[in-house]
C-alpha cells in the first residue's frame, strides 16, 4: 500500500513538472506587438529578458504584470518588470507583458523571473 501511494506521489510531481515547465514565448498579434507567454510552476515576482534577432523594444505594458500593477519599462532591447508593493501574478499560464517591436524577433535570453522571495525560477525561451 504504501509503494502505490509512494508512485502515485511520483508520478503526479512528475506531471506537474512537465506541465509548468517555467517557460517564455513570443506570440505574433500580426500589428507590431507581440506577447510573451509564460507558462510557470510558481508565483512570479519579478522579470528581466532581452528580445534577439535584430528586434528593437519600442515599448513594454499589460499583460498580467500590467494587470497585477508591475513596474514595466524596457530599453531598446531589454525588458523588466517588478512591483513596488509586492504583488505576484502566476502560477499558470498566461500573457506576461506585450511587447511594441519594430522588426522580427528570434528569441529571448538572459531570462531571468524571480518568485516572491527574490530565487530565480530556471525560465527558458520555448519557440
Amino acid at each position: 500500500m504504501k509503494l502505490n501511494i509512494a508512485i502515485i506521489t511520483l508520478i503526479t510531481v512528475l506531471t506537474g513538472s512537465f506541465a509548468f515547465a517555467n517557460t517564455l514565448g513570443l506570440e505574433n498579434n500580426g500589428d507590431g506587438t507581440w506577447n510573451v507567454n509564460y507558462s510557470s510552476d510558481g508565483a512570479m515576482a519579478g522579470f528581466q529578458f532581452n528580445v534577439d534577432g535584430g528586434a528593437t523594444i519600442n515599448s513594454a505594458s499589460g499583460g498580467d504584470a500590467g494587470a497585477a500593477g508591475f513596474m514595466i519599462s524596457a530599453s531598446s532591447t531589454t525588458a523588466l518588470g517588478f512591483s513596488l508593493s509586492g504583488t505576484t501574478f502566476g502560477p499558470g499560464d498566461g500573457i506576461m507583458v506585450v511587447l511594441d517591436l519594430d522588426g522580427t524577433p528570434s528569441g529571448l535570453s538572459s531570462i531571468i523571473v524571480s518568485d516572491p522571495v527574490g530565487q530565480d525560477m530556471n525560465f527558458s525561451f520555448d519557440d
